[in-house]
């Protein structure tokens, strides 16, 4: 029990995950070790063997409690059954891996496979949030025959070859004695089943390419990189059976005047020398509009003024960052003959003389002085 990982933690939620929350977790970790994707992994099908192991606990009210209580010492804590690779029929080629060939009076027709999209926002679009539409190639439901692959609808019957077991043996004679193998069943193609009268639309397949407009919500605060699981809007199974789903991806497009770090945006502004010297207020754009701030007498170029609560909303809680404001102040290039009197006149009293903390720099020239 020492060396096991608190469930909790393998599944990445906290204690008051609800059973949605658990549940999304499972299925998004169950994917990426999926052993399918990741052929000859061991580190990966232990991963996997981990993750189903904790949600066939804690999906379970009762025995969830008794976890929450008991900790791995918990009565009937332990490996995940059979029920478990059952309920999410995209996993069962590793039930097989790990039990050997089922062999059933009817294969289980293949779940539709995933799809990935990617998508861009706009740094405005993440402060609000977004609902966006997606146009995408691919294998939709047969509409004529409503996914049967029958012509009349009537649906399929058991595959003469096999029986409807999916699976068909042969015996040869060898010098050693007589070899059995069981392969998958031609006639039906593993299914089980075969049709008579196929859909001419779909062939016979209950699918079809298609193009279709899926609606995707991008929540406030995404980020960027960040992908949004879309259920069931993947390709259709075959014949009737469950779509695969659709991983948006979100790409926040640069902006032209903020630079995201997090929940914080940062800006520079440029202001006059005098505005720089005197102080004063003025206008700075933000996500949503403009807004006024006062400028400290003396500021200098590289002082960030931060306005709280203007920034983006956290993903999770909605509670908006800050927007820091980088000045920098700005010489004027061409000068008026009044204003080189002015500035001639504001020199000759002591305005010319540069008052700062002494640095290092300060130091050693004052050493090399001799003072």
């Amino acid at each position: 029990m020492a060396g096991k990982r608190d469930y909790y933690e393998v599944l990445g939620v906290d204690r008051g995950a609800s059973h949605a929350d658990i549940k999304r977790a499972f299925r998004r970790l169950a994917r990426r070790y999926h052993p399918d994707v990741n052929p000859d992994d061991a580190d990966a099908e232990g991963r996997f063997k981990e993750v189903a192991e904790a949600y066939e606990v804690l999906r379970d009210p009762e025995r969830r409690a008794q976890y929450d209580f008991y900790g791995h010492a918990a009565p009937g804590g332990g490996a995940a059954t059979a029920d478990l690779w059952e309920e999410f029929a995209g996993f069962g080629s590793l039930f097989d891996s790990f039990f050997g060939p089922r062999r059933t009076e009817k294969m289980r027709s293949r779940r539709g496979s995933d799809l990935r999209s990617d998508i861009e926002v706009t740094l405005e679009e993440v402060l609000l949030g977004a609902n966006k539409t997606i146009k995408a190639g691919r294998v939709q439901a047969c509409e004529e025959c409503r996914a049967t692959g029958s012509r009349s609808q009537t649906g399929e019957r058991a595959c003469p070859h096999c029986g409807g077991s999916g699976q068909v043996q042969q015996t040869t004679a060898t010098p050693f004695g007589r070899l059995s193998t069981v392969t998958t069943c031609q006639g039906c193609r593993g299914t089980g089943s075969i049709i008579d009268d196929p859909c001419p639309n779909c062939g016979g397949t209950g699918r079809r390419v298609g193009e279709a407009e899926i609606p995707v919500e991008i929540p406030a605060g995404i980020e960027d990189g960040s992908s949004i699981c879309v259920d069931g809007a993947g390709e259709a199974g075959e014949r009737g059976a469950s779509p695969g789903d659709l991983y948006v991806f979100v790409h926040v497009k640069p902006h032209e005047v903020f630079e995201r770090r997090g929940r914080d945006v940062f800006c520079e502004v440029p202001i006059a020398f005098t505005m720089a010297a005197l102080g004063g207020k003025i206008e700075i754009p933000t996500l949503e509009s403009v807004e006024e701030i006062e400028i400290p007498a003396g500021t200098q170029t590289g002082h960030i003024l931060a306005l709280h609560g203007l920034g983006l909303p956290d993903v999770r809680t909605g509670v908006r960052g800050s927007q820091h404001v980088r000045v920098r102040v700005v010489t004027p290039r061409k000068l008026t003959s009044e204003q080189r009197d002015l500035l001639k006149k504001f020199a000759e009293v002591g305005g010319d003389e540069v008052q700062e903390t002494q640095g290092w720099f300060s130091r050693f020239r004052d050493a090399l002085r001799g003072e």
